[in-house]
């Protein structure tokens, strides 16, 4: 089982991109809670150069809410991370498949709330 859902746009910029995912996040009730912009971190923290990489928290509240009241502690695994990792003249977007994550718990409704925020960002990842 794969732990991300991708797809690559090809000749495309990482800032037009960051935008597009921002808005199809939006219209699929996400809100992004916290941004690191990984290539800045890295050259201001170790000097390395690296080609641009930048990781969204995104959050539905309605689901986040349906599963921490299923399991107060997946709270440790949210928000759903979705990546902007810059290849050649293409953007790749990754977004965390929540199902894949949640497996190291064993509760079967958590599982079924995955499974409906996992074909949430699968829309995203494809309505992009």
């Amino acid at each position: 089982m794969s732990y991300t859902l991708d797809r690559t746009l090809k000749n495309t910029q990482l800032d037009e991109v960051e935008s597009r995912v921002r808005e199809v996040l939006a219209q699929h009730g996400f809100g992004v809670l916290t941004e690191i912009d990984v290539q800045a971190t890295m050259k201001n923290k170790l000097d390395v150069e690296m080609p641009g990489y930048r990781i969204l928290g995104a959050c539905n509240p309605g689901m986040a809410n349906k599963a921490i009241g299923l399991e107060p502690r997946v709270g440790a695994m949210l928000p759903c991370n979705v990546i902007l990792r810059q290849v050649d003249n293409n953007i790749e977007i990754s977004a965390i498949d929540p199902l894949a994550s949640m497996q190291a718990i064993d509760n079967d409704e958590l599982k079924s709330v995955a499974r409906q925020v996992r074909d949430m960002l699968g829309d995203v990842v494809q309505g992009i």
